[in-house]
């Protein structure tokens, strides 16, 4: 068994995968240049933050150039694309697009499993600090500070495709094995960019596998809850907040609070919002009989989509951008603290409150205003 786990955990595993799908190591070189058959050379230095420290699998070190050249293309293009299915801008257009254009049921749904799952990977990962696969033999195409054991991107596609899997059937008629699909590029992307080992990947999907399983029968008394209670709004609120603030102190700034926070935050503003549409009584979901039969593709549908996705994060963005200049002021000015100062933002005090106000303000304004907007504009 122990064979087993290091055989998984090797950063060799990782290497491997990645001269199989076509991505090697190169010599040193300040820029790209053409390598033998035209094989584009890149030349990046990993490890490197904007303030000056170093990655080294969730330390500071001294910076390490690692230069790959890309002999397949079409995968390189595949697995960084697929990468980026796990980052923030993924969460804040296909999460708001499912419950923009499908059914606000299913966003609920996934936003509810997503901040549970992701929440347990963070927490996971500062409290294990199992560090990264290093380099080299693996070629690094993204610089985290953080550790990597398991695999956050692993337990939100997987979350994410079986929630759906487990959720649509009875509110749509919709195909979802490119939520599989996803599910497995987002997963087997990890090894290509040399961010995790496959034994973060396992256990990021098997993680999501078990929470899932418990969770699944609890879903419709949770979400009559979420949607009834009077209780609803300041346990949404309160419950993640708290979490935020007893996030694992570590020796050294992580990402990983702030990311979290801004999970969480995003989450209870959504659920917020669900529960001020309830009190209305527009929630804005599809009505008749289920499951409902989605209307065949045409160029009104399509463009009406696309209308509704470009105004959405437009108005997303707006709310961000003006919640997070206020906020920031604010908490400068009764801490004392220069609203430039970048390594006072990252006190827990100030990190905090910042980024979960923006978020669950975003999450709000996604689930109550983005709709009636919608209306007013003609776009529903």
């Amino acid at each position: 068994m122990c064979s087993v786990v290091s055989y998984l955990s090797s950063s060799e595993l990782v290497a491997g995968f990645q001269r199989a799908c076509g991505l090697f190591p190169a010599p040193r070189s300040t820029h790209e240049r053409l390598g033998p058959g035209n094989t584009r050379i890149h030349g990046r230095r990993n490890g490197t933050c904007q303030n000056g420290e170093h990655e080294a699998n969730g330390h500071k070190s001294d910076a390490v150039r690692s230069d790959y050249e890309v002999k397949n293309w079409p995968l390189y293009f595949l697995f960084v694309g697929s990468a980026t299915l796990g980052n923030e801008v993924f969460y804040i257009t296909f999460l708001p697009f499912i419950h923009w254009n499908l059914d606000p049921f299913l966003c609920r749904r996934l936003v509810n499993m997503w901040a549970v799952v992701m929440y347990i990977g963070q927490v996971m990962k500062d409290m294990l600090k199992i560090p990264r696969p290093t380099s080299p033999p693996v070629v690094k195409l993204e610089q985290r500070i953080e550790f990597g054991m398991p695999s956050t991107h692993a337990m939100a596609a997987t979350t994410i495709a079986f929630t759906l899997l487990l959720s649509a059937p009875e509110r749509v008629k919709v195909g979802l094995v490119a939520a599989v699909v996803l599910s497995a590029l987002v997963s087997l992307s990890r090894l290509y960019t040399g961010m995790h080992s496959a034994l973060d990947v396992i256990c990021g999907t098997l993680i999501s596998a078990l929470v899932l399983v418990v969770s699944y029968p609890h879903w419709d008394s949770l979400d009559f809850f979420q949607l009834n209670s009077s209780l609803s709004p300041a346990i949404t609120l309160f419950l993640p907040l708290v979490l935020c603030y007893k996030y694992p102190e570590l020796d050294h700034y992580s990402a990983t609070r702030a990311d979290t926070t801004i999970i969480l935050g995003a989450s209870a503003g959504c659920s917020v919002g669900y529960w001020f549409n309830q009190r209305l009584g527009i929630t804005f979901e599809p009505t008749g009989p289920f499951p409902v039969t989605l209307p065949p593709l045409s160029t009104e549908t399509f463009t009406l989509g696309v209308a509704r996705f470009c105004v959405g994060v437009s108005i997303l963005v707006l709310t961000r951008q003006v919640t997070k200049w206020i906020a920031l002021r604010l908490l400068c000015l009764y801490y004392g603290v220069a609203v430039h100062n970048v390594s006072a933002h990252r006190r827990k005090e100030i990190e905090v409150p910042l980024k979960f106000s923006s978020y669950s303000a975003i999450g709000w304004v996604n689930s109550v205003v983005v709709c009636r907007v919608f209306t007013l504009v003609g776009l529903l």
